[in-house]
C-alpha cells in the first residue's frame, strides 16, 4: 500500500505525523506527533532522519570511523585472522589516517568476547603519570589546574602494550602482519577524508608551537593537509616497523621508549625510562547491568563506563517507549539521570588502585532508585549532589568475525592531537590524558605519581541470554555514556534498527563549569541537534532546562554490530556524522 501524502509533501512530514502509511509500522518505532524532523532528503525505507542503509553480511563485519581502515580489518577477516587481528590492524590504520583522534601515543581499553570460552574479557591499557612528577610541581608553578597541552599532561602510552596483550590472547596472525596495511599506508601516503580534514585544520595553529609537531603533521610545516589532499607519515611507517619486529618492548624498553624520555628531558617534561619500563596493561573483570533483559558491559573505573549502567538503572524505571524517541518527557528524563550520575562520576570516579570506587553500589538497582527520587518531571534540576552509595577526540571501532568472537576497541589522545607534542622523529603525538586528574587535596582522582588517570573512553557490549548481542561505542569525552544511553534507548525502547538508533538526533548535557574534579553545579545546558523540534525545545525551556541548538562534532561518534541470530546475518552501522563505514562479507 502506497503513502497516502504525496512524495513531494512526505519530504517535510516528520516521523510523528500520522499519515495511515504502514511504513510507520514496519519501522517498529514508537510514533509520537512533531517530536523528531524529518530529514532533508526522502528514503525509500526507514525513517527520514537515517542517513544511510543498514550494513548487512553474513560472516563477519568491521565498523570504523575510516572507511580504509574498516577495509584493513576486513581484509584480515577474509584472509584468515579473526576479531582480535582485524581490530588491531583497524586501530593500527586509525592512527595512520586519524592522527588527531588516536594513536600510540594514546591508551586504549577493550571489550572482548571469546567465542571458545563464552566469556566477555577487559582490558584496560592506560597508562600512568610520571613517577617524579609530583603534586608539587604543579603548586611551585602556580597552577590551580593539570594544563592541557605540553608536557605537564602526559601519562605513559598504554595502546602499545594493549595491542601486544590482545594479540596474545586472542590473535591468530603475527602482530608484524597486522600492522602491516598500517605500515604500506603511512609510507605510501593516502587521501584525508572531509571530516578529518576539517579537525585536522582545526589542530593547525597548536601544531605550530612545536617544531615536531608542525614537521610530522602538517604540509610543509605550516599548514593542515587539505581533503582529498594526499599525506604521508613516513616516520610512523618506521616506528610501526619497530614494533612490527621487537613487539611492544620496542616501546617501553627499547628504542622508542628511549626517544621519548630524551625528548622529555629537552622538553620540560619528567617522564623515565622506568616509567615505560615499569607499564603495565591489565585485564579487568567487566561489570553490567540488566536493562530490560538486556545485560550491558562496561569496564570499570578508571573509566567512565558505569555512568552509562547508572544511567539506564534510573530510566529502567520510566515507560520510555511511551513517551516516544526526541519527545520533550524522554529528553527531560534523559539529562536528569545524567546529572545524578555525572555528580557521582565527579565524586568517586579514579584509579581504584588509589582510592576505594564502590562500583557494585553504584550500579545497583536500589542505589538507582534511591536516585531516581530526586527527579520531578517538572522540573530541572540544579547543584545536583552526589549519592552517599555506601550506606575528555577519540576512535572507536567494533569487529565481529565468523566465529563471532566480538571485539569492542576504543583509543585516544584525549584532545585532538593529544599534548600536542610529537617526539622528535617517532611519527606520533603524546597523549594528554594526564589533564584529567584533579589537583584538589583528597579527591580520589587527585594527581599522584604512577596514578591512572579518571578517563572518558568506554567500549561497550550487550549480551543477551548469556550471547553476544551488540557490540558498539559512541567516541567523544564526557558525551561518550550520554551517547551510549541515547543509542540503547533508541533500540531497545524506541525499536530502531542500528542505524537509524545512531543518525537519530541527540542531545548532549553539560553542568555549569567547575574546577576539573568537582561536581558540576548549575542546571547546565540542553545542547540539541536540529532534529529535535521547536515545540519540544520550547516544552524543556518551561521545565527550566537551558536549550541551546547547536551544530557541531560534539555529539559523538557511534559504531554499532548486531549480531542478528535469527537471520545468521550481522547488521553493522556507522556514524553518519564522521568519516566511516561499516563494512562485511
Amino acid at each position: 500500500m502506497p503513502c497516502k501524502l504525496p512524495k513531494r509533501s512526505r519530504k517535510n512530514v516528520s516521523m510523528g505525523e500520522r499519515c495511515g502509511c504502514p511504513m510507520f509500522l514496519l519501522w517498529g518505532i514508537a510514533i509520537v506527533p512533531g517530536v523528531v524532523e524529518a530529514g532533508g532528503y526522502d528514503r525509500p525505507v526507514g525513517p527520514s532522519w537515517q542517513g544511510r542503509s543498514v550494513t548487512v553480511a553474513r560472516h563477519g563485519m568491521v565498523a570504523t570511523s575510516h572507511p580504509l581502515a574498516a577495509q584493513a580489518g576486513l581484509a584480515v577477516l577474509q584472509a584468515g585472522g579473526n576479531a582480535a587481528d582485524a581490530a588491531i590492524a583497524a586501530n593500527a590504520v586509525l592512527g595512520v589516517v586519524e592522527p588527531m583522534s588516536c594513536g600510540i601515543g594514546g591508551d586504549l581499553f577493550v571489550l572482548y568476547w571469546d567465542n571458545r570460552t563464552r566469556k566477555l574479557y577487559g582490558l584496560n591499557a592506560s597508562g600512568r603519570s610520571p613517577r617524579q612528577l609530583t603534586r608539587e610541581v604543579f603548586q611551585q608553578r602556580g597552577f590551580k589546574q593539570i594544563p592541557l597541552y605540553g608536557p605537564l599532561s602526559w601519562s605513559v602510552p598504554g595502546c602499545v602494550s594493549g595491542w601486544q596483550m590482545l594479540q596474545d590472547r586472542f590473535g591468530r596472525r603475527s602482530l608484524a602482519a597486522n600492522l602491516q596495511p598500517a605500515i604500506e599506508l603511512a609510507e605510501e601516503g593516502f587521501p584525508v577524508t572531509e571530516v578529518i580534514a576539517s579537525y585536522w585544520r582545526s589542530a593547525a595553529q597548536r601544531l605550530r608551537q612545536w617544531p615536531d609537531s608542525a614537521a610530522t603533521f602538517l604540509v610543509d610545516g605550516q599548514r593542515a593537509p587539505r581533503f582529498a589532499e594526499l599525506f604521508r607519515n613516513p616516520n610512523l611507517a618506521n616506528t610501526y616497523r619497530l614494533i612490527a619486529a621487537q613487539g611492544a618492548k620496542a616501546f617501553y624498553e627499547g628504542p622508542i621508549a628511549e626517544q621519548i624520555v630524551a625528548f622529555s628531558q629537552q622538553n620540560g617534561g619528567f617522564f623515565t625510562l622506568e616509567d615505560f619500563r615499569r607499564h603495565q596493561s591489565n585485564w579487568v573483570e567487566p561489570v553490567s547491568t540488566n536493562y530490560r533483559g538486556y545485560d550491558v558491559w562496561q569496564l570499570p573505573p578508571n573509566g567512565q563506563g558505569i555512568a552509562v549502567l547508572q544511567m539506564l538503572n534510573i530510566l529502567e524505571g520510566y515507560d520510555l517507549k511511551n513517551f516516544g524517541p526526541g519527545s520533550a518527557e524522554w529528553v527531560h528524563l534523559f539529562v536528569e539521570a545524567k546529572k545524578l550520575a555525572y555528580a557521582d562520576r565527579a565524586r568517586y570516579y579514579a584509579d581504584p588502585e588509589f582510592a576505594e570506587v564502590p562500583v557494585a553500589e553504584l550500579i545497583s538497582k536500589p542505589y538507582a532508585a534511591r536516585r531516581r527520587q530526586l527527579i520531578r518531571m517538572d522540573q530541572a534540576a540544579a547543584d545536583v549532589p552526589p549519592g552517599e552509595p555506601l550506606a575528555g577526540d577519540t576512535i572507536y571501532l567494533a569487529v565481529v568475525d565468523s566465529e563471532r568472537n566480538c571485539c569492542s576497541l576504543i583509543q585516544s589522545l584525549y584532545y585532538g592531537f593529544g599534548s600536542g607534542m610529537t617526539p622528535g622523529s617517532l611519527g606520533f603525538a603524546l597523549q594528554n590524558r594526564g589533564a584529567l586528574f584533579t589537583l584538589e587535596p583528597g579527591h580520589p582522582n587527585q594527581y599522584a605519581p604512577g596514578k591512572r588517570p579518571f578517563h572518558t573512553i568506554i567500549p561497550a557490549m550487550v549480551t543477551k541470554d548469556g550471547k553476544p548481542w551488540f557490540c558498539f561505542g559512541v567516541m567523544g569525552g564526557d558525551m561518550q555514556p550520554q551517547g551510549q544511553v541515547q543509542v540503547l534507548v533508541n533500540i531497545i525502547d524506541f525499536g530502531m534498527n542500528v542505524q537509524a538508533a545512531g543518525d537519530a538526533a541527540r542531545v548532549r548535557h553539560e553542568g555549569d563549569a567547575t574546577p576539573r574534579g568537582d561536581p558540576p553545579q548549575g542546571v547546565g545546558t540542553v545542547y540539541v541537534e536540529s532534529g529535535i523540534s521547536d515545540r519540544v525545545v520550547e516544552k524543556l525551556r518551561s521545565l527550566g532546562h537551558r536549550v541551546v541548538r547547536q551544530a557541531s562534532s560534539a555529539y559523538g561518534g557511534y559504531q554499532g554490530i548486531l549480531i542478528d541470530e535469527q537471520h545468521g546475518v550481522l547488521h553493522g552501522a556507522t556514524e553518519s556524522r564522521k568519516d566511516g563505514i561499516a563494512i562485511g562479507y
